[in-house]
């Protein structure tokens, strides 16, 4: 296994858990790919001390400050690159750090466990990260005035619908099939839930094995309810076989034009589409390249799709491709692509001048420039390190 190699695993691994939309954003921290881990763990550890001594920053970068404060409905930056986790709202064109969280995990026996998550939610008045720990499950819809959520103890039977400026949940939906998962459409007016018989958060320890794991046959992802915001009724679709065999938590999401839904999975393609009764068809003109783990997918305008690492003209930059081959068009600067503020602008993760490839921060980045625009200060610690915060980006 070589660098290059490491790095994209790791990137896969990381997103594993953050399946709101795209799939492939779902905790980017614990996921992991059981059957591939027990075998690889050596190699990952030569892996992690050679990544670390290898420079990731290209000298040709140049970094420039932050566009000044615009209002809530402006397209403009938002930058606090003095503030890691953030404090203040971010926000660039299109795009606002809605949330994010941090995982623990909580023993309850000797052998099991299970990855909380703790919010920090944007106040749309106060323009302000809000701390809590009610939820285990947040998506934000666009607009970020609502949010759906799922409270501890998952999987769920009924879904929140909360104010994000009071704090307060507006209404109940109660769903007949218990849920892990949430994902609004495009336009706010639907939420696909993906139901689980277990809990996918939850972990094990195996004999000889240091860390906890996932086992996505005891989470048991059986299909998904595709729920109206507004009258809260819900349509359930069966979706069985062995489709959740990348992460225990592999959640569904909808298609750009919320026709489908889709989820990564271990086929060919990297994922799988269905209509809404749970058949599988084919992906969507356009959508057949976005890989479930790169967060940005498709560009606003269709044009292009967000891939994943690819370090080779840069030393860390990701690739753009084109939506209708998969050809590789052009890199951009960028360890992982996570969401986009306009058709040629992303906000991504990317490393500084100190520290390996976990020590990141939020930047602003441009299809054929050098120029990256700080937006949040680092983070620091591993992949694996308790209190690394997570984004969640939704539209403003």
């Amino acid at each position: 296994m070589n660098v290059d190699e490491f790095v994209r695993d790791t990137l896969r691994e990381q997103a594993g858990e953050q399946q709101a939309a795209p799939p492939g954003f779902a905790d980017r921290v614990l996921a992991v790919r059981r059957r591939r881990r027990t075998r690889r763990l050596a190699a990952v550890a030569a892996a992690v001390a050679i990544a670390v001594a290898v420079p990731l920053v290209d000298s040709r970068w140049t970094e420039v400050l932050p566009a000044s404060v615009v209002g809530p409905e402006g397209g403009g930056v938002t930058a606090h690159p003095d503030q890691s986790p953030p404090r203040d709202m971010i926000a660039a064109g299109r795009t606002a750090l809605a949330a994010y969280y941090t995982l623990k995990t909580v023993k309850h026996g000797a052998d099991r466990a299970v990855a909380t998550r703790t919010y920090w939610l944007l106040n749309p008045k106060t323009r302000t990260y809000e701390r809590t720990a009610k939820w285990s499950w947040v998506a934000v819809a666009p607009g970020l005035r609502t949010a759906a959520v799922l409270e501890q103890g998952l999987p769920a039977r009924r879904i929140g619908l909360l104010d994000l400026a009071s704090g307060q949940i507006k209404r109940w939906i109660s769903v007949d099939h218990p849920v892990g998962g949430l994902a609004f459409s495009r336009d706010g007016t639907k939420i696909v839930a993906t139901a689980y018989g277990g809990n996918p958060d939850e972990r094990y320890k195996i004999e000889g094995v240091p860390d906890w794991q996932t086992d996505p046959r005891a989470a048991d992802r059986n299909g998904f309810l595709v729920v109206d915001v507004a009258s809260g009724s819900s349509s359930w679709a069966e979706v069985g076989g062995d489709v959740t065999n990348l992460n225990s938590r592999q959640d569904f999401a909808f298609s750009r034009d919320g026709r489908f839904v889709w989820s990564g999975a271990d086929t060919p393609s990297g994922h799988q589409y269905f209509d809404r009764q749970g058949n599988e068809v084919e992906a969507p003109s356009g959508e057949g390249q976005v890989d479930w783990f790169v967060a940005a997918g498709l560009s606003p305008d269709g044009k292009r799709v967000a891939g994943d690492f690819a370090g080779e003209r840069m030393k860390t930059s990701s690739w753009i491709l084109d939506p209708r081959t998969g050809r590789h068009i052009t890199e951009v600067h960028g360890q992982q692509l996570l969401s986009w503020a306009d058709d040629n602008t992303l906000v991504a993760w990317d490393t500084g001048g100190k520290g390996g490839e976990f020590h990141n921060r939020l930047v602003l980045v441009t299809i054929g420039s050098d120029k990256v625009v700080p937006l949040s200060g680092f983070r620091t610690g591993n992949a694996a390190a308790a209190g690394r915060w997570v984004p969640v980006f939704a539209d403003r």
